[in-house]
């Protein structure tokens, strides 16, 4: 039996995000797709589907959040969010930032859990920041998402494949 997945992307400032999701999606063979192209009635064709931005103010782009409470309710339908943010790198890279990463990620897990989704997993990752008087700077998490996040990325697909099929 084949397992359809679907992952939705809204990435912004400098595709952070998107480069994550290209590993992700090559791995679960998914195509990727914008909040903004999904209608809510096609996402029963999929039964994985994992939603990612980079975080904005604490939490996922408004974009997939809207799309969250906009979907019908569902029964057995699993999904992932996935995201990178502009927290310092060395922060994220050995767990300092946890609570901040869950707080980030609840919005938008409360809200597909809301509509019945199982959320099976999750990933961050570092991503180049530039946003307010960083830029002065030239940002800080330069060259992030780097090989490092890649790999971890592409393991965490593996993981999501091993236990999708």
């Amino acid at each position: 039996m084949t397992i359809k997945t679907l992952i939705i992307l809204y990435s912004y400032h400098h595709q952070n995000t998107e480069k994550i999701a290209q590993r992700i999606a090559k791995i679960l063979v998914a195509p990727i797709k914008a909040p903004q192209q999904i209608h809510p009635a096609e996402l029963q064709e999929y039964d994985l589907i994992g939603f990612g931005s980079g975080i904005y103010g604490s939490k996922h782009h408004t974009s997939l959040l809207e799309l969250a409470d906009a979907l019908p309710p569902v029964t057995n339908k699993n999904a992932f969010v996935f995201s990178t943010c502009g927290a310092p790198a060395f922060a994220v890279d050995n767990g300092q930032v946890n609570d901040y990463i869950v707080k980030a990620h609840s919005a938008l897990k409360k809200k597909l859990q809301s509509k019945g989704y199982t959320i099976v997993d999750e990933f961050v990752c570092p991503g180049l920041n530039t946003n307010s008087f960083l830029k002065i700077f030239g940002g800080i998490n330069k060259g992030r998402p780097n090989a490092k996040d890649f790999k971890q990325a592409e393991e965490f697909a593996q993981h999501l494949k091993r236990n999708r099929d």
